[in-house]
């Protein structure tokens, strides 16, 4: 009886690995049609349509700027942005996926807000500058959390390539928050305070 038990308790494991082997390939497929990947494509052609059409606004508050060093900053981050939408195609090129633009809602909506600024600031004003800046910094919070939500669900669906290249972006972002953050607090702030309504 002992070597009957000692038998069996030996085929025990084998039969439990040989269950577990076909498992990984299933749990893969689950990956790919699971709501949460679906979610996050969604949300990187939401994104990519949002850095595409950003270019074009930046390059109109670039030239309404009244400040050389504001227009610096924003003509620099226009070239950032160039880059970032050529790493959002190699997010999608890493998944297997067509890269594909979804309006973007919240992006329409601020970039609407900055010609409304624009619009309501006199030209060569600094009040204008403190504006535009104001304007580019809700937009540089937007993708970072939106880069900060693709990074953590891009770990949680095991997307290793696609989680390095958007925190690349996504340490871009911080970094041009900050330089705005200087510009403003540099003179730009102070001196459209004493300027007249």
């Amino acid at each position: 009886m002992a070597t009957t038990k000692t038998a069996s308790a030996k085929k025990a494991p084998a039969a439990k690995a040989a269950t577990k082997a076909p498992k990984a390939p299933e749990s893969t497929e689950i990956v790919e049609e699971s709501a949460l990947n679906e979610l996050f494509i969604d949300e990187l052609k939401d994104i990519y349509w949002a850095e595409k059409h950003l270019t074009k606004a930046l390059a109109k508050l670039a030239k309404k700027s009244t400040t050389d060093e504001l227009r610096s900053a924003i003509e620099t981050h226009i070239e950032q942005t160039e880059n970032q939408i050529t790493r959002l195609e190699s997010v999608f090129e890493s998944i297997d996926e067509k890269a594909v633009a979804k309006k973007c809602e919240a992006m329409a909506g601020l970039i609407k807000e900055s010609e409304e600024i624009v619009e309501s600031t006199e030209d060569g004003s600094i009040t204008r500058d403190a504006g535009i800046i104001s304007a580019c910094q809700k937009v540089e919070h937007y993708e970072i959390a939106s880069y900060g939500t693709l990074k953590t669900l891009a770990g949680v669906l095991g997307y290793t390539e696609a989680v390095e290249l958007l925190d690349a972006t996504l340490q871009e972002e911080k970094q041009t928050d900050e330089l705005l953050t200087q510009v403003a607090e540099g003179a730009i702030n102070q001196s459209a305070k004493s300027e007249k309504a």
